[in-house]
């Protein structure tokens, strides 16, 4: 009997909601996310940053290479996750970038990253008018910030 092909598929849905003050314009202090100044800070770090580049362990737990895992992964940002990176985490900003260049040359020109609805919302759930005006919304806030992938190709897979 021939061996079966096995496979995984591992999707990162990555997303946080706008943490600014409305009246300060400012992300407050979040005592909740110590040691960081709140919790977008300790979840780059804990999360963000170490998926762009994850550490690969021998049995010696010595590290053997590095990996940037968004070239890896299917994924997909929140525009305001997204835009709060490239503002204040442009390193892993620029490895989010990188691994989605990567998964490109991986696998024949496609791309692992999925482009999300503007809102967090469950598409299949909203009625066609909302659906509609998620996706015209997603497109438009990409294409005016620039922040990221698929800017300048059709957007064949959206996250809903």
């Amino acid at each position: 009997m021939a061996p079966s092909k096995r496979f995984i598929c591992i999707h990162g849905h990555f997303y946080q909601p706008p943490r600014e003050n409305p009246w300060l314009e400012t992300v407050e202090t979040q005592d909740s996310a110590a040691p960081y100044h709140d919790w977008n800070e300790r979840i780059c770090a804990e999360c963000y940053a170490t998926n762009g580049a994850a550490r690969i362990q021998n049995v010696k737990n010595q590290i053997t290479r590095i990996v940037n895992n968004y070239a890896r992964i299917s994924f997909n940002f929140g525009p305001t996750l997204l835009s709060w990176l490239k503002e204040n985490a442009p390193r892993t900003y620029r490895m989010v970038l990188d691994g989605e260049r990567r998964s490109r040359k991986s696998y024949g020109g496609h791309s692992s990253a999925m482009a999300q609805v503007y809102n967090h919302i469950i598409m299949p759930l909203a009625n066609r008018r909302d659906r509609v005006t998620q996706i015209m919304r997603s497109t438009t806030e990409r294409r005016r910030r620039g922040c990221g992938w698929r800017r300048r190709r059709r957007i064949r897979n959206r996250w809903s």
